[in-house]
């Protein structure tokens, strides 16, 4: 019998031992009579009482009757319960104590028989049973094993969608004179397309002469760029594990921003990081991202992608503003001061990350998505002088509060060179073989709880311009370089709330080519505040601020500035 029975069987027969309503003094042999007890037991096997073997044998039993399950283990495990010789149990007549005593102890005596019984019987087979003790504990460390390691593949979808509404206000006195727009033209001629600089500047959409009634710039601003709009951009994420280690990342997405004010007009500096459309469109579906990862022993990490982003493949990201994609404003306040460095180019791509107490080092190389999958080595393809790629190396360490890393880009290409102001774009549009190498030292630091002080990033870039032709021209960008402070409150006022500030200057030249000196300053503000209304629902009203973004093509005489407002509502699940 098992203890834990022979713990539920012990109370019971203390309790049929013991009169209700006796103190310690009342009890003694004769009001007990255990001898009668004895004689009882003695008796009842004679007496009109049979035993039965299952519980069927008794006519008046049910199995609807409450006790019946519990009659029927005594009957069937240790077979004493006796009956009338009518086949009756008459179960609802009242039970005396001496009888009570008898069935107790007449059950007790079974057990005891049992136990004796699987004692001997363990005895016999005791080496059998420890071989199968031994076969069991191995079997169960297996199967632990296995249920540590299994794997299926899975797929999870993360959706942000994203409601934006905004509008542009353009402020200065900036008008082009005739004299004005050929100077432009003649400094930058050619990007490659037919289009001259001011056809670029003005947009004009063609590759003559500019129309000098578009020269008012800041009414041509106002007239192309000033409504308030409301666009949206969708991004579906499908995240494939095969090991549990490795990740499959396909990015599907969808917008409506076109090359409006919010992404690219009249300059890129206004683009904002949500902002999407598809090449053939607004509303049309494409694929953005798609790209493998997986480790490769402890340290390690091997990327590959059809299409793939620098970003993606980096082993540190060196800001802690923003932080989370649902609060982004401008793109180029989210590059850590270093847009040339930190270009975000894209399309087929490789890189291996090591990483290990807290240090990092990053390889990479990704060909432009314009280029890479062209087969004509004329045009495109990968490794060639055509595929508009960009090597990058990033060394940094992270600890739980701050993070630094250097990197350095090797960018073939300089068209690719993202957000800088209108007069350094237009000189690395130019078609002439011109590469940049961009250098760029960010970190940040934030606090360990919330409150009062913000997290802090820096980031500062510089980059040189090398020029493959047998004569490099007079007038051009030859270094160029950025910088941006951030700062983010969390639970700022509120707890789940956050707060954004940051102050920049986007790719600007500091030296040309020849002996012109630049005047390509200009400056980048952004702030907001995100509510944080549910788990999956943030609303974040933001305002911007670029001040010259045409950089040195605003005449020292004359101004032009932009400032934009936009309250954006992201959905996340």
């Amino acid at each position: 019998m098992k203890l834990f029975h022979q713990l539920l069987v012990a109370p019971a027969a203390l309790g049929l031992l013991a009169p209700m309503a006796a103190t310690a003094t009342d009890f003694n042999a004769t009001e007990l009579n255990i001898n009668g007890v004895s004689d009882y037991a003695a008796t009842s096997a004679l007496s009109s009482r049979e035993q039965v073997t299952s519980i069927t044998q008794f006519s008046d039993v049910y199995p609807t009757d409450w006790a019946y399950q519990a009659l029927s283990n005594l009957i069937e495990r240790y077979g004493c319960v006796a009956g009338y010789p009518n086949g009756t149990y008459r179960g609802n007549r009242a039970m005396t104590r001496f009888e009570a005593a008898a069935l107790l102890n007449a059950c007790l005596d079974r057990v005891t028989e049992v136990t004796d019984e699987l004692k001997r019987l363990m005895k016999e087979f005791e080496k059998e049973l420890a071989i199968l003790k031994g076969r069991v504990d191995g079997l169960e460390a297996r199967v632990g094993e296995l249920e540590a390691t299994q794997f299926s593949t899975t797929t999870k979808l993360d959706v942000q969608a994203s409601f934006v509404v905004g509008a542009n206000n353009f402020g200065g006195d900036l008008n082009y004179s005739a004299k004005q727009i050929n100077e432009i033209d003649q400094r930058f001629p050619d990007d490659g397309e037919g289009n001259r600089g001011s056809n670029l500047l003005l947009a004009s959409g063609d590759a003559g002469q500019v129309d000098l009634t578009k020269s008012d710039y800041v009414n041509y601003a106002k007239k192309n760029f000033g409504a308030t709009v409301f666009n949206y951009d969708i991004q579906m994420i499908l995240n494939t594990s095969f090991t549990g280690k490795d990740l499959l990342t396909t990015t599907l997405r969808a917008g409506n921003f076109g090359s409006f004010s919010f992404n690219g007009g009249p300059t890129t500096l206004s683009t904002l990081e949500v902002a999407s459309e598809s090449d053939a469109g607004p509303n049309n579906a494409f694929i953005d991202k798609i790209f493998y990862n997986t480790p490769i022993g402890e340290d390690f990490t091997f990327f590959i992608g059809a299409n793939v982003g620098q970003d993606d493949m980096l082993p540190l990201w060196p800001s802690a503003y923003p932080q989370g994609d649902a609060s982004t404003v401008l793109d180029v306040l989210t590059l850590n001061g270093a847009p040339a460095a930190y270009n975000k180019n894209q399309g087929p791509g490789v890189a291996l990350n090591w990483e290990k107490n807290g240090w990092t080092i990053g390889l990479q190389y990704v060909a432009n998505l314009d280029n890479g999958p062209n087969s004509d080595p004329q045009e495109g393809g990968i490794a060639t002088d055509n595929s508009a790629a960009t090597g990058t190396v990033q060394i940094g360490y992270q600890s739980d509060q701050w993070a630094i890393a250097a990197i350095y880009s090797y960018i073939q290409d300089a068209s690719i060179v993202p957000y800088s102001t209108s007069f350094t774009q237009l000189s690395y549009l130019q078609d002439i073989d011109q590469s940049v190498n961009a250098f760029g030292l960010s970190g940040y630091w934030q606090p360990i709880s919330s409150g009062f002080i913000p997290a802090i990033s820096v980031g500062w870039g510089i980059n040189t311009t090398s020029f493959d032709g047998d004569s490099t021209p007079d007038g051009y960008v030859s270094t160029s370089q950025s910088w941006q402070v951030s700062l983010q409150w969390q639970d700022a006022f509120m707890k789940g709330n956050t707060a954004g500030l940051a102050v920049g200057q986007a790719t600007f030249a500091t030296d040309l080519t020849g002996s012109d000196s630049p005047d390509d300053g200009n400056y980048a503000w952004e702030g907001w505040y995100s509510f944080q209304v549910t788990d999956n629902i943030t609303v974040t009203p933001a305002v911007f601020y670029l001040s010259r973004p045409l950089g040195q093509l605003t005449p020292s005489n004359q101004s032009f500035d932009q400032l934009g407002g936009l309250l954006r509502t992201t959905f996340t699940f």
